[in-house]
């Protein structure tokens, strides 16, 4: 999400837009204000104490709200504030009943999805997202499928769902040479790389991904794994893995990478023969796109967002069964088929060129031009 907000933003800046970003202070000395280029501010709110919890920000919802209003008061208004995942949607909602201005909101990741996946959410959350289902002008989904769970599990909005796919910046993602990036992140050339990218926690499945090394043909190949634990419950999840690792005897087998800078992130996508995202849910699938535009065949749960990622056979494989067994025979399918992982790399990297920051945001800017020509949307 900081990601898509960050570049999204930027691209908005590049075409004209004046944004502001407010995010919370979480530790002291951060400067109020900074110019990130031309068109494009981070203004860091001071709510609550710095080092707080995620499950803890609810209860600076209020005081944060009230600096935003201050700060957009003494601006002289925006023409629309635009809020992503459900806290600031909560403060997004308050700003948009005491300023009057339109209200778009993108979840990213919507609680009874999740827990319709096995991942249950606070109800707080549940009627928190409700409410502003029932109140937004605008809500941006990543693709048609993001667009059905959403209809599903909440009933159609009475704003606007518009469709905002992410994109790539292609000047750091694309295909290069592997040797070079095996020795760039310290792999060998002559084993067979697995890579998984995301956030060490249940959601994404990394012990899917090592219990589907266990089980592999291709005794030989490595899982490289790039992320940091998350969550309330992130720390004991990523050792949770370590363990695993141990007692599955793969500890020569598995390496664990710490969270790497966003840019970086495509060597590793480079360096391997496949990505696996054995995700339960995924309302879009960035790190598929990136590693699809670095010329890595995927291997992805055939769940949300991925579906419209991964054409099935074409540019990697969709697992319907989100096993470790179902994950490994896909897993040595492509490995096993040099061809068949060549074309899949090839039609990957042409698929993910469809997709570019500045054309999601000139579809996000065509959104809130629309938006300043309709009459606001009534809260129920």
């Amino acid at each position: 999400m900081n990601v898509y907000v960050r570049e999204m933003v930027s691209a908005l800046a590049q075409q004209g837009n004046e944004c502001i970003v407010y995010t919370r202070a979480d530790r002291p000395g951060l400067p109020r204000e900074v110019l990130v280029e031309p068109g494009h501010r981070v203004v860091h709110v001071e709510a609550g104490p710095h080092h707080l919890p995620k499950e803890a920000l609810v209860d600076v919802i209020d005081d944060f709200t009230d600096a935003v209003v201050a700060d957009i008061a003494a601006r002289g208004g925006v023409a629309a504030v635009h809020a992503h995942y459900w806290l600031s949607g909560e403060v997004a909602h308050r700003i948009k009943h005491r300023l009057d201005v339109p209200f778009v909101v993108t979840f990213h990741t919507l609680a009874r999805v999740k827990g319709a996946g096995g991942d249950a959410e606070p109800g707080h959350r549940e009627h928190a997202e409700a409410a502003q289902l029932g109140c937004a002008d605008a809500v941006c989904v990543s693709c048609p499928a993001e667009a059905d769970d959403l209809v599903r599990h909440y009933g159609t909005p009475p704003g606007r769902v518009e469709i905002v796919s992410p994109g790539v910046e292609h000047a750091f993602f694309g295909p290069g040479d592997r040797s070079g990036a095996r020795r760039a992140i310290g792999e060998p050339d002559d084993v067979s790389i697995v890579l998984f990218v995301g956030r060490i926690q249940p959601l994404k499945g990394p012990d899917v991904a090592i219990r589907a090394l266990h089980e592999m043909s291709e005794t030989s190949a490595r899982l490289v794994i790039v992320g940091g634990a998350s969550g309330q419950e992130g720390r004991a999840e990523y050792e949770r893995m370590r363990l695993l690792v141990e007692d599955l005897g793969l500890c020569d087998r598995v390496r664990f990478v710490d969270p790497q800078p966003h840019h970086q992130l495509s060597t590793y996508y480079r360096a391997a023969d496949v990505a696996v995202v054995p995700s339960r849910s995924e309302s879009f699938g960035l790190v598929a796109l990136e590693a699809s535009a670095c010329g890595a065949p995927v291997v992805a749960s055939a769940v949300g967002g991925l579906l419209s990622l991964i054409d099935d056979g074409v540019n990697g494989l969709l697992v319907h069964q989100r096993t470790p067994h179902a994950f490994a025979a896909a897993l040595d399918m492509v490995l096993a088929d040099p061809a068949m992982a060549t074309s899949m790399s090839m039609a990957g990297a042409l698929r993910a060129r469809e997709y570019s920051w500045s054309g999601a945001a000139r579809r996000l800017g065509d959104v809130y031009d629309d938006l300043s020509r309709r009459s606001l949307v009534v809260c129920r």
